[in-house]
C-alpha cells in the first residue's frame, strides 16, 4: 500500500495553485505503539491554509518547503496500535494532503456518528460549524431580532453563520459573488436577502438598501473593501466579528480601511478570534448543531472535488470564489 502525498514546493505571493505543490509517493508504514494507519476519506479546504504557507507569517504553524501540506479531514482507521481506536472507525484530525498517513492516535478524534454522518462532520459538525457558532455567540453576542450581515455567505462558515442567526430569530442578509450563490443563499437556505458584490455598482449603497435600519452584527469572512462598506452601516452598539480576510490573499497591496471611525460613532466593537481557543467547548457547539440538523433547521452544501490531485486546484478555487458551499476533497468512499 502506498501513501500518496502532496508537498509544498514554493511559497505563493498571490493565489496558490498546482504550481506551488508537487506530488510524491512513499510506502505506507506499519504503525508503532500509540500510532494509527488511516485511509483519508475527506480533506477540508479552508482559508486559513493560505496563512500556513505564507513566508514569515503564522510561524508556529508554517508549512515548510518540501513538507506535506497541512489540512484537516476525515479518515477511516485501517490499523491501530492506539487504545480506543479500531479498524473501521471514522476519525477526524490534521491528516495533511496524503492518502494513507500514520498518525499519533492521541491527535485523532473518533467521530460520534449518532450526531451526524461523515459529510456532516466535514461541515456543520466540523470546524466550519463550530467557528460560526462561537463567532456569533461569544464574539458577536447574538441576540434575537438583530439584523445580521454575513459576507462570503455561500461559503463553508458563512452559510452556517447565517443559518444559526436565522434559527435564533434574526433578520439575515448575505453577501456573495454571483447569481448562483445569491440564489442559494436567499432561496435554498433561506436568508432574508442576498447582495451580489460582483454586480452591485456600490456595495455600501446595496448594504444600506438591504439593511435600512443598520446592522447589529456583521460576521466578516473576507476583510478589505467589503468590511469597509459594512462599517458604514453599523447601528449603535453593533458588533463586528472578524473571522477571515480571504480577499487579502489574492496578491497585490493590502486594502487600507477608511471607515474605522464609524466604530467610535456607533459605539461599536470589532473583534477577531481563533476557534481553537474554544477547543474545550467543541462538544457544546456540536450538540446544539446536531440538534438543528436532526430538526431540519440546518443544512449545508458541500462542493466536492474527487482525488488528492485536486487539492491544490481546490485551494486556488477557494481564493477565486469559485466554490459554492463547503469545499472538500474526497479520496475514498
Amino acid at each position: 500500500m502506498d501513501n500518496q502525498r502532496i508537498l509544498l514546493a514554493a511559497r505563493p505571493t498571490g493565489i496558490p495553485g498546482p504550481e506551488h505543490f508537487r506530488a510524491d509517493t512513499e510506502p505506507a508504514r506499519t504503525p508503532a505503539d500509540g500510532e494509527v494507519l488511516v485511509e483519508t476519506v475527506y480533506l477540508s479546504i479552508d482559508p486559513a491554509m493560505r496563512s500556513w504557507i505564507t513566508d514569515g507569517a503564522y510561524l508556529t504553524r508554517q508549512v515548510q518547503i518540501g513538507a506535506v501540506m497541512e489540512a484537516g479531514g476525515i479518515a477511516r482507521v485501517l490499523h491501530s496500535r492506539f487504545p480506543g481506536l479500531q479498524p473501521g472507525d471514522l476519525v477526524q484530525g490534521r491528516l495533511g494532503w496524503q492518502s494513507h498517513p500514520v498518525l499519533p492516535g492521541r491527535r485523532l478524534q473518533k467521530l460520534d456518528l449518532s450526531l451526524g454522518s461523515a459529510e456532516d462532520w466535514i461541515g456543520p459538525l466540523g470546524l466550519t460549524g463550530v467557528t460560526a457558532y462561537f463567532g456569533l455567540r461569544e464574539i458577536g453576542e447574538l441576540r434575537p431580532g438583530s439584523t445580521v450581515l454575513v459576507s462570503a455567505a455561500a461559503g463553508g462558515v458563512g452559510q452556517m453563520a447565517g443559518q444559526i442567526a436565522l434559527i435564533e430569530g434574526c433578520h439575515v442578509i448575505g453577501i456573495a459573488g454571483g447569481v448562483e450563490k445569491c440564489a442559494y443563499v436567499a432561496h435554498e437556505i433561506g436568508f432574508d436577502g442576498a447582495i451580489d458584490y460582483r454586480t452591485a455598482p456600490d456595495l455600501s449603497a446595496a448594504i444600506g438598501a438591504a439593511c435600512p435600519e443598520g446592522v447589529d452584527l456583521y460576521f466578516d469572512n473576507v476583510g478589505g473593501a467589503t468590511l469597509d462598506a459594512a462599517l458604514e452601516h453599523l447601528r449603535q452598539g453593533a458588533r463586528v466579528v472578524l473571522c477571515g480576510r480571504i480577499s487579502q490573499f489574492a496578491g497585490g497591496p493590502a486594502y487600507a480601511l477608511r471607515n474605522l471611525d464609524k466604530l467610535a460613532a456607533a459605539r461599536a466593537r470589532m473583534e477577531g478570534f481563533i476557534v481553537f481557543a474554544y477547543a474545550q467547548r467543541y462538544a457544546e457547539a456540536r450538540a446544539w448543531l446536531a440538534a438543528q440538523l436532526r430538526a431540519g433547521r440546518l443544512r449545508q452544501r458541500l462542493h466536492v472535488l474527487d482525488g488528492l490531485a485536486q487539492a491544490p486546484v481546490g485551494l486556488g478555487m477557494l481564493f477565486r470564489g469559485e466554490n459554492t458551499g463547503k469545499l472538500a476533497i474526497r479520496l475514498a468512499p
